[in-house]
């Protein structure tokens, strides 16, 4: 009776001192993960449509340049959205019918400027292609993805049903 009480005791022990000692899953408690820099995200798809597209250095370089640039957009357009996404709440909240029009009309604007820079990178990649390449670009998006066949819609390689990346929803 006395050992199966101490073994509960000793189990009860290492389980709580298991249970204390685990962390998140990058090895630390509370400091979470550092973001991408757009040069890096821009980096990890030129990588990607490289070994896709078996792209020269030359358009390794092109496209590098093209997505860094797409990328550092998409950034400032990213904070600038949270910021008036934040200012809805706020309008709402305050039952202000002229605050919530701005902040409604600064959200669309933003979302023409986040499919106008990823077109925009999507068209200058395009064009750095050769007639092979774009022809194999084009499959990379399933039809009716939206966003265009490049990785800056959902589609594009490691994307929303695109190649790595998780299925498309069902419809």
């Amino acid at each position: 009776m006395k050992q199966n009480i101490l073994r509960a005791i000793l189990v009860a022990a290492l389980s709580a001192s298991f249970l204390c000692s685990q962390t998140t899953g990058s090895g630390t408690t509370s400091t979470p993960p550092t973001p991408p820099t757009p040069a890096e995200i821009a980096a990890n798809i030129v990588a990607r449509l490289t070994t896709l597209l078996d792209l020269t250095s030359a358009q390794q370089t092109s496209a590098t340049s093209i997505f860094t640039t797409e990328q550092t957009a998409l950034a400032t357009i990213s904070t600038n959205l949270q910021t008036a996404q934040t200012a809805l709440q706020t309008a709402v909240t305050a039952a202000s019918s002229s605050g919530v029009t701005a902040a409604a009309n600064q959200i669309g604007s933003l979302t023409t400027q986040q499919v106008l820079a990823t077109a925009t990178a999507d068209l200058a990649f395009y064009a750095i292609l050769t007639s092979t390449q774009q022809t194999k670009y084009a499959t990379l998006q399933p039809p009716g993805q939206g966003g265009g066949p490049g990785p800056g819609g959902q589609g594009g390689p490691g994307g929303q049903g695109g190649p790595g990346g998780p299925p498309p929803p069902k419809q």
